[in-house]
């Protein structure tokens, strides 16, 4: 999913007013799995938060200390414990005194190809959020919204008063997102979508990419891009019989970058588990899949 954004309109270090109540500080780790990096956010005035501080990069550090200023900070919050997303959380606690609030702390044995997006093992948080639990602000409240998915400990955090859903890697506005096994599930990214789809939240601001003015309509056409290839992998089967995950993406996933490919096979991975758990495929040997 392209972006209309150019990566030159997206400075990194300097603070970009998005919105009252919201500026952007875009971090210096751009990849094929970031775009342009990943973004965090200060939330408030007076006194902030800070979403996703990124990685512990010295530069993005010193540019967020910048924006932040003499102003207190609340709460630091991650939507989820990938290394381009939380290990700043600790130092910046430092520099700053602020608790470190947010998602659980998860660690696994990353199998899958995203090296610079396995889970930060560092990650200590003061307080773990719950779905629904908040954190206050003079003129801003942000409610966490548990979005399991991505990653099992994924949240998105809600700002009331603009009615914008902070969406971190569950939603992002240049790409799908990742799906990968183990921790990563199909079944629960799903639900977790359908539960966006229901709220009414009318701004997105993702991790990686653009803001999402018409989250809705991106949201659905995220849930149908995802039910159009499951038909594909069925389709696959049919015609072939068992089959390795290499030889789907090849044919599903024509014009992409191949350094993307092994993602793609992860996110292949996520399908054909969340179709065994339904009865409509299932593995064979070898590493092989049918259907059921």
């Amino acid at each position: 999913m392209a972006s209309p954004f150019d990566p030159a309109d997206l400075p990194t270090g300097m603070a970009i007013a998005l919105s009252p109540l919201v500026q952007r500080v875009l971090a210096p780790n751009p990849s094929p799995f970031t775009y342009t990096g990943t973004q965090t956010y200060i939330v408030g005035k007076d006194a902030v938060a800070v979403i996703d501080p990124g990685p512990d990069d010295a530069d993005h550090l010193a540019a967020l200390t910048a924006a932040i200023g003499d102003r207190p900070v609340v709460g630091i919050l991650c939507t989820h414990t990938h290394r381009d997303h939380s290990p700043a959380a600790r130092p910046l606690s430092a520099r700053t005194g602020a608790p470190v609030t947010g998602c659980a702390p998860l660690t696994l044995d990353d199998d899958g190809p995203r090296a610079d997006a396995a889970f930060d093992a560092d990650y200590r948080p003061d307080r773990v959020l719950g779905d629904g639990e908040q954190v206050e602000g003079p003129g801003w409240t942000l409610e966490a919204v548990a979005t399991p998915g991505h990653t099992s400990n994924h949240l998105c955090f809600a700002l009331r008063q603009e009615k914008a859903l902070f969406s971190g890697d569950h939603v992002m506005g240049w790409s799908t997102s990742v799906i990968s096994p183990p921790d990563g599930d199909m079944t629960a990214y799903m639900r977790s979508m359908q539960r966006l789809l229901e709220r009414d939240d009318v701004i997105y601001y993702p991790a990686h990419g653009d803001p999402v003015d018409n989250p809705q309509r991106l949201v659905r056409g995220m849930m149908g891009h995802r039910k159009q290839r499951e038909g594909q992998i069925l389709r696959f089967l049919e015609r072939h019989g068992e089959s390795a995950i290499p030889d789907m993406v090849a044919e599903m996933y024509k014009g992409i970058d191949p350094r993307l490919f092994p993602a793609a096979g992860r996110s292949v991975l996520a399908h054909l588990i969340d179709l065994d758990g339904r009865g409509l495929a299932a593995p064979a040997e070898g590493g092989l899949w049918r259907t059921a």
